[in-house]
């Protein structure tokens, strides 16, 4: 079957700057799961932030996948309790992939739980972006280095947990560097963070950052399937103890009682 990817934009911007709206007439969201779909693995649907529940029911969330998140101007306004629905299917199994500016949203805030800041510059900068983990999945395909000819600065420190590994590191023309392309797990899930996609270049047309693209999806992708129990924490009766043990000393809980959360 099929990888059943959402792509979430924040639909803002195409909304309401006539650059953002010529670049991606129907909407960056949209750009990304047709880039996504080109590969018969992936069948990729949108949501975004107006729609009730900002697109993200626990129905829709249940059935999915990869999660693909896009946002800027306005991540105050995502709901909480999406938030922490999202946060739950994530330890549970589900894939994250987030984008540029995401990395202010508060999905990703709340599974990294640091500040995510990082410096920054919007003067239409060349970017070379260095593949400096070639036999990872994520960049599979790609040479030893790509160019987005014009593209916003990141640059360290980015605040953020050590990832698990480092794909891309990031040059700019101005001398900044920035770790651009990261991982990290998180319960059951697998997250990415790709840096590149500044909503005023066409950075989402580009053929090569379409590609970084369906490789995460396929990587974030966990054929295992929802993993419910990461979020028990059952009382184990000492009868059921895989040794024989014998109980003393003093008990704060009754057997079979729930602990306290």
């Amino acid at each position: 079957m099929a990888i059943n990817t959402i792509v979430w934009g924040e639909n803002i911007h195409e909304q309401t700057n006539a650059v953002v709206r010529e670049i991606y007439p129907n909407g960056m969201h949209n750009t990304i799961a047709a880039a996504l779909n080109e590969d018969a693995t992936i069948a990729a649907t949108t949501a975004t932030l107006q729609e009730p529940e900002h697109g993200l029911s626990e129905e829709r969330l249940a059935s999915t996948d990869v999660l693909v998140w896009w946002g800027h101007k306005d991540h105050g306004a995502v709901d909480d309790r999406v938030v922490e629905r999202v946060a739950k299917r994530v330890w549970e199994g589900m894939g994250l992939i987030v984008l540029h500016s995401g990395h202010f949203s508060k999905v990703f805030k709340r599974l990294m739980g640091t500040p995510c800041a990082l410096k920054w510059r919007e003067a239409g900068e060349r970017e070379r972006v260095w593949v400096v983990n070639p036999r990872h999945p994520i960049a599979a395909g790609l040479g030893e280095n790509f160019v987005l000819e014009y593209e916003e600065m990141y640059g360290e420190q980015f605040s953020v947990p050590e990832p698990l590994e480092t794909v891309f590191i990031s040059w700019f023309a101005g001398g900044e560097v920035f770790r651009s392309g990261l991982t990290w797990r998180r319960g059951a899930g697998n997250i990415f963070y790709f840096r590149p996609g500044h909503e005023t270049y066409p950075t989402y047309h580009d053929a090569t950052v379409q590609t970084v693209l369906r490789n995460a999806v396929k990587w974030a992708h966990n054929p295992q399937g929802t993993y419910k129990a990461i979020h028990e924490a059952p009382n184990v009766p000492v009868e059921k103890a895989l040794e024989p043990i014998v109980e003393r000393g003093p008990k704060l809980h009754q057997a079979g009682e729930a602990g306290y959360r």
